[in-house]
């Protein structure tokens, strides 16, 4: 199965009602007078990052990955709980771990820790509060919005590829908590974007049922000669939202587009329709 495959047997089964239908990176729980925001991402060897990875660029990743999918909630972070298999350099992922954790001011909370024979595989489950509700979903974007990105896309991809001056874009991105809580009440649907905007647009539009309507010159890129792939190569962790036109946005933001109405396709890009087919960003496909 490839992911989307995988997703949609998923969704066959019993679902919470805090699970969102599995179209968005976190599950929503009301518990009590609090609402909490929980989300799990997942590492691999090979995969995320390089056999050769500084195991506390691996650690930072691993936590700021997880807290940038709370920051499209809005959410306050409550702590972590991680799966570990242990390595040959523990001690150095130790490290990393100690110092994402004190720059967010976030809190260990447990996990499990495992022996292992091949490539490394992570697990982390982050935990939050909401700070504003409705809590931002995928689904919330309305015809007649705009179409926002916080910060410069593709320094992670020129991090990747060797460039020094963004090599900690790749290695230690910042979740933008602050952006997230002070877009929360303002926006119509937000997420971060992981996978590449065209695809993570492209996923927010079918969640929301609309069409959303790029324009690639809007987007702001490190490359402009490699727009075309700053724009699909994802592990940005920016925010993509849709909030009013007029609104008077909160934070510092680029508007690279509009929210039409569903009956021509999930994404256009310059006028011109686009589909999964055409490689819009980073999915997980089976080995076999």
């Amino acid at each position: 199965m490839n992911e989307l495959e995988f997703l949609k047997a998923l969704r066959a089964l019993p679902l919470h009602d805090g699970a969102c239908g599995l179209e968005d990176d976190c599950a929503v729980l009301e518990v009590g007078s609090e609402t909490l925001i929980l989300t799990h991402d997942a590492m691999a060897e090979g995969t995320h990052f390089r056999s050769s990875a500084d195991p506390y660029d691996v650690a930072w990743k691993l936590v700021a990955t997880n807290l940038s999918d709370l920051a499209a909630k809005g959410a306050e972070p409550i702590g972590i709980l991680i799966g570990y298999a242990l390595g040959e350099n523990d001690a150095r992922f130790i490290e990393g771990l100690r110092a994402v954790l004190s720059v967010y001011d976030v809190p260990l909370l447990g996990g499990d820790t495992i022996s292992a024979n091949g490539p490394q595989s992570l697990g982390l489950t982050a935990i939050g509060r909401a700070t504003h509700t409705p809590v931002p979903i995928r689904s919330g974007a309305i015809v007649g919005d705009a179409v926002y990105v916080t910060g410069i896309l593709g320094r992670a991809m020129l991090g990747f590829d060797g460039d020094p001056n963004h090599a900690e874009a790749f290695n230690r991105p910042r979740p933008l908590l602050s952006e997230g809580k002070a877009l929360a009440p303002h926006v119509t649907a937000m997420m971060d974007v992981s996978d590449g905007l065209l695809l993570d647009s492209w996923r927010l539009a079918r969640a929301s049922n609309v069409t959303i309507q790029l324009d690639s010159e809007a987007v702001p890129v490190a490359d402009p000669t490699r727009r075309e792939d700053a724009i699909r190569w994802g592990d940005d962790y920016e925010l993509l939202f849709t909030a009013p036109a007029d609104m008077r946005l909160p934070v510092a933001a680029t508007r690279i587009g509009v929210v039409g109405g569903s009956n021509i396709a999930p994404l256009l890009l310059d006028g011109e329709p686009v589909s999964t087919d055409d490689s819009l960003g980073y999915e997980h496909a089976s080995n076999s």
